[in-house]
Parts: structure tokens; sequence; C-alpha cells
């Protein structure tokens, strides 16, 4: 079956990025997949270099020579498509929170989303084809007290999608931000400071599935789940000062913030 293009897809090693590979992979797209992990991108390049063309391309994306190494390793590919999936978020009140760790979310999630967006779009502009999504949050939407660095960095990856969205019309390329709510992943386990009831959250390859139609359908937003949906259905008519103190108060209750 001739492949469908070749689909760059970052933080590849585990969650939402190990599930978008692999839906990319069945349904017949050659991949380029990045993260740090260099023994979980070269298993899962194993499994899926069956039925498709996998490069594996192991480096830090919040170092600038990462950003740089990933760049010079697909300078001769054509990538259709771009996926922004790398992030990190750390809990806890920002007063407190070490320098490094505040720089490296700014540069993982912000920094390198910005650079290779910015990198890769003109050669998609010049093939008249391409797409772009970019994993935000549902935190994107509002204040997320003790998540505040990470839904501010995941609000600019709203915003910038948003903007290409328009910016891209008549170029026959496209920009998709998928904004998942909590979903089992390794960073939802870093982050939460307690159990997440049965059924709240989504599996990475639902999320995968939902990213990926909507991908498709060159869709501006996609929100995974109805519950997600709901939330900010809700959010949206009531005061801004009522969604900060809700959140401040789940924010009181977390132990990781004690």
């Amino acid at each position: 079956m001739t492949s469908k293009g070749t689909a760059l897809i970052t933080g590849a090693s585990s969650g939402i990025g190990e599930a978008l590979a692999r839906h990319f992979a069945r349904q017949n797209f050659d991949l380029v997949i990045t993260a740090r992990r260099e023994s979980n991108l070269n298993a899962l390049a194993e499994e899926l270099r069956g039925t498709v063309s996998v490069t594996v391309v192991s480096c830090d994306l919040a170092e600038r020579t990462g950003v740089d190494a990933l760049l010079n390793a697909v300078a001769e590919i054509d990538i259709d498509v771009l996926v922004n999936n790398a992030g990190i978020a750390y809990s806890g009140s920002f007063s407190t929170q070490e320098d490094d760790k505040i720089q490296n979310l700014i540069d993982l999630n912000i920094v390198a989303v910005t650079r290779l967006t910015h990198h890769l779009l003109p050669k998609m502009i010049n093939r008249g084809m391409g797409r772009i999504m970019n994993v935000a949050s549902v935190a994107s939407f509002q204040p997320v007290p003790s998540l505040a660095a990470y839904a501010a960095s995941k609000a600019y990856v709203l915003s910038l999608t948003e903007s290409l969205s328009e910016e891209l019309r008549g170029t026959g390329v496209s920009a998709t931000a998928l904004c998942p709510g909590l979903t089992k992943t390794p960073l939802l386990d870093e982050v939460q400071g307690f159990d997440v009831p049965a059924g709240i959250a989504s599996t990475p390859a639902d999320v995968a599935r939902e990213g990926y139609d909507a991908l498709m359908n060159r869709e501006v937003i996609r929100v995974p789940g109805i519950a997600n949906q709901a939330a900010l259905a809700w959010a949206k008519h009531q005061p801004r000062w009522l969604v900060r103190g809700l959140g401040g108060l789940v924010a009181r209750f977390n132990p990781n913030n004690r």
C-alpha cells in the first residue's frame, strides 16, 4: 500500500505521543519519532517497521541543540504532518518552583513548538499541502492554580494554533489544536496529587484517535471526551472569578501543594 506521507511526532516514547505514532502507522503514514528515551523509541520502531518506514531521532527538545539536531535529521525529508506533542508539567505553588524547572517547561512546551513549526511550515506552504497538530490541553482555556506555568504554556499553544489556522487559509496547510483533559499517561502520574476516579481519565489511544480524525478533517480545535466538552461549555458561561476560585479550591486540597 502506498504511504500517505511522513508524520513527525515529538514525545513519541510514551503516552499520547506513542499512541499517535501507532495510529498514524495504522493509517499507513511513514514516521519520524523523537523523544529523549531512545530505548523506548527503538522498541516502538521495531514494532511498527513491518508496515511503515520509521526514523528514530533521540534528542531533548527542551535544549536548543536538541531542536537543531531534529531539524538537521529531517532536512532531506518532506514532512507532511507535524505533531507537536512533547510537553511537561510541574505541579505546586509557582512561587516555590525551581527556576530551572520553569525554564525547562517554557523551552519544551513553547519554544520547541514554535521553532519546529516556524521551520517546517514554509516548506509545507511551498508544496501547497500539510497539516500541523499541536497538543494543547483543556488547561488552555482557563487558569489552573497549582499548574500555573503549564496552563499558561498550553494557552500559548492554543492561541498560536488558532492564529495560524487563519493565516493559512487558502494555502493547503491546516493547523489543529488537540486539547485533551485528564489522560492516563506518565505525565498525569507525575503531577496528580490524588487518585483520579475511574472513568474520568481518557486513554491515550482514544485521544490519539480523536486527534487524528480532527487533523484529517482540518478542524481547528478538538476537545476529546463528552465530559471535557461539557465542563468547558459550563466554564465558558461563568464569570472568570468563579472559575479561578474553584480551581484554587481544588488546588488547596492537592497534597502536592502542602
